[in-house]
């Protein structure tokens, strides 16, 4: 069942009821073409007009309660990875609960540059290690760039603490014909092998690979046979590089086969904790553009 929630003479939006849990917007304009699932608040599709897809979405993703969706832009948040203060009694699964609840549309517009959407999700008591009362608002921009902003506003009574992630899976020929040259010589703690503050040349994104750069700067991944670059902006303060490799993947139920070579996951991250004052509001942000190669 689908309806049309937004028209006019620059886009069009529609609504699809995928499941009981699951909503998808379907976004069209002149400059690009966009999916994004009201269960989690995730982009699962960004496409600009004349060139390939921007994410990799598995063919195997669930799309069920409590199921995280495998791909686009997952919300890592409030924490990420695993949270470190859970204990015996308090487990935490990885990322958080904001990839696993429903957000509302809050606004949409469109003008002959770029739709403009707006989701919110207000809650509090989602999980034993993060009782808050908390608001948070995406706000996307969809036109030639993609621009996502995450705005965390705590409405607790006293200060909160979160990490996080924009997980990105940025769609690729095969992570071994990637580079991201400004990740060389930035120091990174390596989650395979237990090493912190490495240094290193990164000859490639074949994995299995699992790194938080501890760098802030502007990234550009370049896809050699695809002749496209990737270039992020970020106001993070941390990159996670990720791709699980063969085997790893294949004892992942929501990666389909091979899936593990069409993906480079490159995420602007947060993971030291952050606090945000009773009251006070703390922005998570990205900006990608997609270039050619041939010039």
């Amino acid at each position: 069942m689908s309806e049309v929630l937004f028209s006019n003479e620059y886009a069009r939006i529609t609504k699809t009821v995928l499941n009981e849990t699951v909503e998808l917007l379907s976004i069209e304009h002149e400059h690009c073409s966009a999916q994004v699932s009201l269960y989690a608040g995730q982009v699962l599709s960004y496409k600009p007009s004349n060139t390939q897809e921007l994410f990799w979405l598995s063919k195997d993703s669930l799309f069920e309660p409590g199921k995280a969706i495998r791909g686009g832009i997952p919300l890592c948040w409030p924490w990420f990875g695993e949270n470190n203060k859970q204990t015996a009694q308090q487990k935490a699964g990885n990322h958080g609960f904001a990839r696993q609840v429903t957000w509302q549309v809050s606004a949409i517009s469109a003008d002959e540059t770029a739709v403009y959407l707006s989701l919110s999700f207000q809650g509090e008591n989602q999980h034993s290690l993060w009782p808050h009362k908390c608001h948070l608002q995406q706000d996307f921009i969809l036109g030639k760039d993609f621009k996502q902003s995450l705005i965390m506003t705590n409405l607790a009574n006293e200060p909160v603490e979160y990490t996080g992630a924009l997980h990105s899976y940025f769609y690729v020929s095969h992570p071994e014909h990637v580079v991201i040259e400004r990740l060389d010589g930035v120091a990174f703690d390596d989650k395979l092998t237990g090493l912190k503050q490495s240094q290193a040349s990164l000859p490639n994104c074949q994995g299995p690979i699992d790194r938080i750069y501890h760098s802030g700067n502007t990234m550009v991944l370049q896809d050699k046979v695809w002749q496209r670059e990737i270039e992020i902006h970020s106001n993070t303060s941390q990159w996670v590089l990720w791709n699980p490799g063969t085997e790893t993947a294949s004892a992942m139920t929501d990666i389909h086969a091979g899936g593990e070579h069409e993906f480079v996951c490159l995420e602007a991250a947060n993971t030291n904790w952050q606090q945000i004052e009773a009251g006070q509001t703390a922005v998570m942000q990205q900006h990608i553009k997609v270039h050619s190669l041939k010039r």
